[in-house]
């Protein structure tokens, strides 16, 4: 399994805290950092991240997990993934510091960590490539959308959904409020000021590097994620551009809950990893 050494390192006031795996024989000259999105500390949801850089450990990859300031056994007060670039830079310095074979990084990030991981991604050089799965693009009107063309779509060719109203079992009224409601977030949304959607539009458009993007086809934040590529002309043209790779699976959820859902997104790292820099 290789060696897992628990590190602390500064990050302005603050200690933090994270894990460092080094295989028994590292096979290439990358290392992935697993930015971790929130509320999660370094483990992640049914020890997500645990498994993920163990299997990259196992394939020859150095990894290294950390938790951001005021998330888990880190210091501080907790931040949120837009005030995360400090976090991320001395995590990168740590990191390289604790494996000095490395040449160049890869930055793996789930939801808003992946958001955090592109938009940080053109301030360090040494960030040479990306793992980006459901990252987080959530605004009211986006929400309200999705849900309006996924959610209550499905739901009219669902069984359950025709038995209710055979039953007299379904509250029209309730139903009918909160497509209103639906409806005005979509329409009357303020979307004049989204700092953290435009820094991720610059990211896509200026990062010279590689990016894989995992994308769950069972999740809210994924279809947002979506249909935001879809609805803009910078994304459309970027995402299918020669250093970029689109992966769906089809019916995982947001954490790929299951275990042969972690195992393909393990496969799909190492493979990615190992295909470009190994």
């Amino acid at each position: 399994m290789g060696i897992e050494t628990p590190v602390v390192f500064q990050c302005g006031s603050d200690e933090l805290i994270g894990i460092v795996h080094l295989p028994k024989e590292a096979s290439c000259s990358s290392g992935v950092l697993i930015v971790v999105g929130g509320p999660q500390y370094r483990a992640g949801s049914h020890r997500q991240f645990v498994t993920l850089a163990r299997d990259l450990a196992n394939a020859g990859i150095p990894v290294m997990r950390f938790d951001y300031r005021g998330m888990g056994d880190s210091q501080g007060e907790c931040i949120s993934f837009e005030e995360s670039e400090p976090d991320i830079k001395t995590a990168i310095d740590t990191f390289m510091l604790n494996c000095p074979g490395l040449e160049r990084i890869v930055l793996w990030g789930l939801c808003d960590a992946a958001s955090a991981c592109l938009i940080y991604s053109l301030s360090d050089e040494r960030v040479k490539t990306m793992v980006l799965a459901n990252p987080w693009v959530r605004t009211e009107a986006g929400i309200a959308k999705a849900r309006l063309k996924h959610y209550y779509t499905a739901r009219f060719f669902e069984k359950e959904f025709w038995l209710k109203i055979l039953k007299f079992d379904f509250d029209y009224s309730d139903s009918f409020r909160s497509i209103v409601s639906q409806i005005k977030n979509m329409l009357f949304s303020d979307e004049k000021s989204l700092p953290f959607q435009k820094k991720m539009e610059k990211a896509i458009s200026e990062f010279t590097g590689k990016i894989l993007f995992i994308v769950s086809g069972n999740d809210l934040t994924a279809t947002e994620f979506k249909d935001l590529v879809n609805s803009s002309a910078i994304w459309k043209q970027k995402i299918w551009e020669k250093n970029i790779e689109w992966h769906d699976l089809v019916n995982a959820d947001h954490t790929f809950s299951r275990k042969h859902w972690k195992a393909q997104v393990s496969d799909l790292t190492i493979k990615w990893v190992q295909q470009h820099y190994a």
